[in-house]
């Protein structure tokens, strides 16, 4: 028993890859947020319009997100290594082009292309991880620690975005990505082996394009209507998003090797993890980019100021997503994600109070309270999804898992971002679509800027209220349809670790 234990435990090349495989996936997830901060020095610069602002934002996530299920196939088929290279390789590049983009467009491009190679790093970066560590209570913890570092990428972009624009210029929020590129291209083929599966079957292009196209043209749509209101070819273009998405969701069950496997959400317990990977993140990447606004265009607070906030939160997301993995091997999974859910909307609830002259406090406790959650919920759903399957498929599970993510990350500017956009265009003075570009008005009275700045405090308080609301309510459903959990005893048999098994000890 002692050697088999011995035999399972992973040496110094483990932890030594993991340390490897950390510096692309804390960079992918970071630049999912590392231009909330930065986006009022582009728009300087730069001189993008209101809806190109968004897409400079929102493109970047919907690339990773949409590509994320293709790319875990893709690299199953062709080599998991193979495409963790070529990726960082094309993300490189596109920070290059990103940080000396001489227009808005060109910024554009350059994000969807960073999109589209840290779509190809995630989900095999977690398949190559789940190589190094055998043993599942290993790589539970290493898991912990892929989150961990995916989680704090997310939680300090912005942190790191202050940072940089209080001494550079708005580009070296991408430049700092090629030292941590290079690095992994020197050490990856030493610490790293080859994965592939036996039988992936082939990737099906047309779902590719179809659940991407989908996405996008439904996100367009719904983005157009809250900003601008109600316009014939915006609606028509929506609702030709959600034929394709629903499309592709009957397609997938008729395919040999879908891109996602729907039968898996059967499983309750699956389903709700998934959920757990989206929900979370639509309400985190809402909240900090509405309230990145707020501290720096209402309350005035320098962008550095304004990031040193973010840091107490940062902090507890990083440790919960640490330790989340040792915690529930005593209270079981059920109850890390009903805590998840209720820690999350009672941070969101503590924006309510956040005024136009005053909010800072509320604004950190949220960030601290809601913290706990955000950590809860990387490290959860990233364990179960890789966990609930044989290893030939952890690339394509590992892609649902992050696909929640990031999708949850883009949906949550899009869609509660533009529920925002929405009050103030109905309550604000009706001069500009936002808020800043109503502030930069020449001869702005007084009472124009408290009714602009009210009608943004506004948008900010009903999409933290429609957020908490969602994650009550799928809390309520965590506790009332998930199995009841016990608590998870160390199994003395080495034997031991099949899949059942440890979905049966640790729900």
């Amino acid at each position: 028993m002692s050697r088999q234990h011995t035999h399972n435990s992973p040496g110094l090349r483990a932890w030594l890859g993991l340390l490897v495989i950390l510096g692309p996936v804390l960079l992918v997830s970071m630049d999912g947020s590392i231009l909330f901060l930065a986006i009022p020095r582009i728009s300087q610069a730069l001189r993008p319009t209101a809806d190109q602002a968004l897409w400079i934002l929102d493109v970047y996530g919907f690339a990773v997100g949409s590509l994320l299920v293709a790319f875990g196939n893709i690299g199953d088929r062709y080599g998991r290594l193979r495409l963790l290279l070529i990726g960082a390789t094309v993300f490189g590049v596109g920070s290059t082009v990103a940080a000396f983009a001489p227009s808005a467009e060109l910024l554009i491009v350059a994000r969807a292309l960073m999109g589209v190679a840290g779509a190809t790093l995630l989900p095999s970066a977690l398949a190559v991880l789940s190589e190094l560590f055998a043993d599942p209570r290993r790589r539970a913890q290493a898991i912990g620690v892929f989150a961990a570092a995916f989680a704090a990428g997310f939680a300090v972009g912005p942190v790191a975005g202050g940072i940089l624009l209080e001494r550079f210029w708005w580009g070296s929020v991408f430049l700092i990505n090629l030292p941590v590129i290079a690095l992994f291209l020197f050490f990856a083929p030493i610490l790293l082996r080859e994965v592939r599966a036996t039988r992936p079957g082939r990737v099906d292009a047309i779902s590719v394009v179809t659940s991407a196209t989908g996405l996008l043209l439904t996100i367009y749509g719904l983005k157009h209507a809250a900003a601008e209101g109600l316009s014939i070819i915006p609606v028509l273009v929506g609702i030709a998003g959600l034929v394709l998405l629903t499309w592709f969701v009957r397609r997938q069950r008729s395919l040999q090797h879908p891109l996602i496997d729907f039968s898996l959400f059967r499983d309750r317990v699956f389903t709700v993890a998934i959920i757990t990977g989206l929900l979370p993140l639509a309400a985190w990447s809402a909240a900090a980019y509405l309230a990145g606004i707020y501290l720096q265009s209402i309350l005035d607070l320098p962008v550095l100021h304004t990031a040193l906030l973010a840091i107490p939160g940062a902090v507890v997301l990083t440790i919960t997503c640490v330790v989340t993995p040792f915690v529930v091997d005593r209270i079981g999974k059920r109850t890390a994600l009903i805590l998840c859910h209720f820690s999350i909307a009672t941070g969101l609830l503590f924006l309510l109070p956040t005024t136009i002259t005053g909010g800072i406090g509320w604004y950190v406790a949220s960030t601290v309270i809601s913290g706990v959650g955000y950590g809860i919920c990387f490290s959860v759903v990233a364990d179960t999804a890789v966990g609930a399957v044989p290893a030939e498929r952890a690339g394509s599970a590992g892609a649902l898992a992050e696909t929640s993510n990031e999708i949850g990350n883009a949906l949550g500017i899009a869609l509660l971002g533009s529920l925002a956009a929405l009050v103030f265009r109905l309550q604000g003075p009706d001069l500009a679509p936002t808020l800043d570009e109503t502030l930069q008005l020449p001869d702005l009275a007084p009472a124009v800027v408290a009714e602009a700045e009210t009608a943004f405090v506004s948008g900010l308080h009903l999409a933290a209220a429609v957020a908490a609301a969602l994650h009550m309510a799928l809390g309520v459903l965590a506790l009332r349809r998930l199995p009841r959990s016990v608590t998870a005893q160390v199994d003395s048999d080495p034997e031991d670790t099949t899949v059942e098994n440890q979905h049966a000890r640790t729900w």
